[in-house]
């Protein structure tokens, strides 16, 4: 698609949820929002040929390539989406940046603090050439999420006392659900606290505008071996029915924290919440008032405003499609709601107009490091008997 505008090479590593997902956005910001900088689908990038050729087929990708360091070398490319598990992370980012292409990330933004910061250093030098990178907290771009930082930043709720954030599924529950690269420690980094805790870690943040000084965690391991997985898909797979491989990260972290205006916050991440898909539970309670969410009801954000008239007050539901709504005046009339891809176009959006404006995207690889550094600090605070772990 030509729209006469400037555009953006863009070539993605990885092609399977993640990559399925990024794909739809990629093709779709340009055809609801009006960019100042149009992305083209160059190439998508896969170990396996007849595999990736397929998703580059399915997904609309102009071509497939093996291998991922061909997208370092093309002059038609000018940003790299990395859609692969996190031990990859920090090698293609780096290299990337390196050779002069704007970098997306996947979250966590690494499998450790040291390969984070390693890519902050590789982000900050690029960005004096011009340069920049982003991971993809994408929950961040929920139309009801950005209403809520929108309420805070207001002084709608006043300063903040509470934070409490859960992320709860139920995809392994069941013990004889069979292994995944998510349940391997050296692919994964860890288990429920990364995959799904740094989500609402980084939720936390960008709500409420302030930072972790410290943590107290607990981590648990609910079933230890698994069978191994024959196939997959997305989160799903089949088990193989003869082999079996050991679970090496954690099924569960809870873990309690202080804000950096002196509140308190406690998280939750488990994949063992039966009847829970996909629960990002957020309340936070100010000296004015609360906010509270639930990505399972995704287009309803929930406000308590304590200067109302006592006889009348109550949490207000709020149906975050109003055109004056964050992203609203893009997508459908009032009251047709939005779903779990529509975060990831907003995200390109957002991508684009920060780029065309030579503007540092957020959140940056150093948000990606602080989340690192409460993942990190939780794991500590756990081997320690859940002692509490200072934060910088």
């Amino acid at each position: 698609m030509s729209t006469g505008k400037s555009e953006l090479g863009v070539g993605m590593v990885g092609y399977s949820f993640m990559g399925a997902a990024h794909s739809q956005a990629w093709r779709t910001a340009p055809r609801f929002f009006d960019l100042a900088l149009t992305p083209r689908m160059r190439a998508v990038a896969g170990r396996d040929e007849a595999a990736v050729r397929a998703a580059a087929d399915r997904l609309g990708w102009d071509e497939a390539v093996v291998g991922w360091r061909e997208l370092l070398t093309r002059d038609d490319i000018g940003l790299v989406d990395v859609c692969t598990p996190g031990d990859t992370h920090a090698e293609i980012a780096v290299a990337a940046l390196e050779a002069g292409k704007h970098v997306l990330c996947e979250k966590p933004l690494a499998n450790s603090v040291a390969e984070a910061e390693k890519m902050v250093a590789a982000a900050d030098a690029a960005a004096e050439r011009g340069v920049h990178a982003m991971v993809g907290f994408t929950y961040r771009r929920v139309p009801a999420i950005a209403l809520a930082r929108r309420l805070v930043e207001q002084g709608r709720i006043g300063e903040i006392r509470h934070v409490r954030a859960q992320y709860l599924q139920d995809w392994i529950a069941d013990p004889e659900a069979p292994m995944s690269w998510r349940l391997d420690k050296q692919k994964a980094g860890s288990g429920a606290l990364g995959d799904i805790g740094a989500h609402v870690v980084d939720l936390a943040r960008f709500i409420t505008g302030e930072s972790l000084t410290g943590v107290s965690g607990l981590l648990e391991t609910f079933v230890h071996e698994r069978p191994e997985a024959s196939s997959s898909s997305g989160l799903s797979g089949v088990a193989d029915g003869g082999r079996t491989g050991k679970v090496t990260v954690d099924d569960a972290a809870v873990f309690l924290g202080r804000l950096s205006g002196g509140g308190l916050a406690t998280f939750e991440a488990t994949r063992f919440a039966w009847g829970r898909k996909n629960a990002i539970r957020l309340e936070i309670n100010g000296s004015k008032g609360s906010l509270a969410f639930d990505f399972e009801d995704m287009n309803l954000l929930h406000f308590f405003d304590a200067t109302d008239d006592v006889t009348t007050a109550g949490f207000r539901r709020i149906v975050v499609t109003e055109p004056e709504h964050p992203y609203g005046g893009a997508w459908w009339p009032p009251g047709h709601g939005l779903g779990y891809e529509h975060a990831f176009t907003h995200q390109v959006v957002d991508l684009m107009g920060d780029l065309a404006e030579r503007r540092q995207p957020t959140p940056s690889f150093r948000d990606g490091l602080e989340v690192q550094r409460v993942l990190d600090a939780v794991e500590r605070s756990a081997q320690q008997g859940s002692g509490w772990v200072e934060l910088p």
